[in-house]
């Protein structure tokens, strides 16, 4: 077996940082009592400044005052932890998240299915960067012995037992994992590699140390299987952006949108699954939320076409009273069928499909502006389709020529020069109702070329009247 480690050395200032629109303006999350305010950990920017982890917050604003301030919290770390798993669980179906801020997942069964272990871990690195959480990345043949490795190296892949003793063993004691007090003994003792202490025997060690030890020696070299419980995604989507000031436009509330379709899409794409329907939750400091429901005619999991969707109907609110956080709420999660696309698609390129053109022209102009149209069992032209909002698949029509669209009012022909090219189909129905026709149906030419579908009533000697043009 392969396993996968993907450590993420600064979670807790990613998944604030991925949440703001300048990720580069100085950032430092704070931590400790209130009396004592402390640095927990800054961004690039802020050290650029002088500002280090530990720092009192006083010292930090008697150096300057150019940074921002967000608290730490420990459930964002968690909920961002789980928002990876979701993503790592498209790749494999064995993932887990046993490590604080790391992830582990099975991925020999998996290489057949996403390309050799490179194509597979640049795709891994692209995603991680696309979603916004910098990462160090380790293959090995068992999860303890990958996670070690996390601790040094980045991009290493061992393949096999001999290469993997090789990388351990030349691993500093106080970075595998050990408990602290066993790793500062050993170091007393004069040992300052694994390869070292893996060279003592193993009775002295069981003597002079405790069992957990010879445990962590054996689970790095894959004698002993960690115990492993593996992530279950859940049947809902929550997750809040909280804003730092209030929000009072549309256009700043495009990033945090943007954002949390990302992960929804993250999140689909790891259950194979897409969204029919999610609800926006924009909240107020003074009240209730304002709930935007986003509906779809089928599910869809596209990451710009969801934030296109949410965008749309986002635009059509007036923005009540400032907006302090926002919250995306999807829990109708069907399961995801591809749509169907040729070998050669003819499309060009900055066109849209008709799926996603439906669903935009619905969220920009609302849902009673975009009609479909239904076939009507009645032979009279103008009584057989209807509008709806039906998306499902029309019946199959007969091998017969009709226009694809109906003028409103037949119109009388008076061009000279029309030619017939089909015809007459008579068509004598409607005598249930009052409305009886009997006509003969022509396909005509115009002098200019185009082509039209027209009829003669039986019996009157009066021109063509034109009741539909051809494309």
């Amino acid at each position: 077996m392969r396993w996968v480690c993907i450590v993420f050395p600064q979670l807790a200032l990613d998944g604030v940082l991925r949440q703001r629109p300048e990720p580069d303006q100085p950032l430092a999350l704070l931590a400790g009592p209130p009396q004592r305010r402390v640095l927990q950990t800054v961004n690039a920017a802020a050290r650029a400044l002088g500002l280090r982890p530990g720092q009192s917050l006083t010292a930090a604003h008697a150096l300057t005052k150019a940074f921002t301030c967000v608290e730490y919290d420990p459930v964002d770390i968690e909920r961002c932890q789980q928002l990876l798993a979701a993503w790592a669980y498209r790749f494999s179906s064995q993932v887990s998240v046993f490590y604080p801020r790391a992830l582990l997942f099975e991925i020999e069964s998996s290489l057949g299915l996403f390309g050799p272990w490179p194509l597979l871990e640049a795709r891994l690195r692209e995603e991680l960067t696309a979603l916004g959480f910098r990462h160090r990345i380790v293959a090995a043949p068992n999860p303890a012995a990958a996670r070690v490795l996390a601790n040094a190296y980045d991009g290493l892949a061992v393949a096999d037992v001999e290469g993997l003793q090789h990388a351990l063993g030349s691993m500093p004691i106080d970075r595998v994992g050990l408990d602290p007090q066993a790793a500062t003994a050993l170091s007393r003792m004069g040992l300052r590699t694994l390869a070292q202490v893996q060279a003592l025997p193993r009775h002295t060690l069981a003597r002079r140390f405790d069992a957990g030890l010879l445990k962590h020696l054996d689970a790095l070299t894959g004698q002993r299987p960690l115990a492993l419980d593996f992530y279950q995604p859940p049947d809902r989507f929550d997750l809040r952006i909280e804003l730092n000031f209030d929000v009072q436009s549309h256009q700043a509330l495009l990033f945090p949108l943007r954002r949390l379709t990302g992960d929804l899409a993250a999140f689909l794409c790891g259950r194979d699954s897409g969204v029919q329907r999610f609800a926006l939750h924009l909240e107020h400091a003074e009240a209730p939320d304002s709930v935007i429901q986003v509906g779809l005619l089928s599910a869809e999991r596209e990451p710009s076409m969801l934030f296109e969707l949410a965008r749309g109907r986002l635009e059509q609110v007036q923005v009540a009273a400032p907006v302090r956080g926002l919250r995306l709420l999807a829990e109708d999660l069907p399961v995801f069928v591809p749509q169907r696309q040729d070998l050669f698609d003819e499309r060009p390129q900055q066109t849209l499909p008709w799926v996603q053109l439906r669903e935009r022209l619905r969220a920009r102009l609302g849902d009673e502006a975009v009609q479909g149209l239904r076939f009507h069992a009645d032979h009279r032209p103008e009584c057989a389709w209807l509008p709806g909002a039906d998306s499902r698949a029309c019946p199959a029509l007969s091998p017969v020529q009709r226009p694809g669209w109906l003028l409103h009012e037949p119109t009388l022909l008076a061009e000279q020069g029309l030619q017939i090219l089909l015809g007459p189909e008579r068509i004598e129905s409607g005598w249930w109702d009052g409305a009886d026709i009997r006509r003969d149906y022509y396909l005509v030419r115009t002098r200019s070329g185009q082509q039209g579908w027209a009829y003669r009533t039986v019996g009157d000697s009066a021109g063509l009247w034109l009741q539909g043009w051809f494309a």
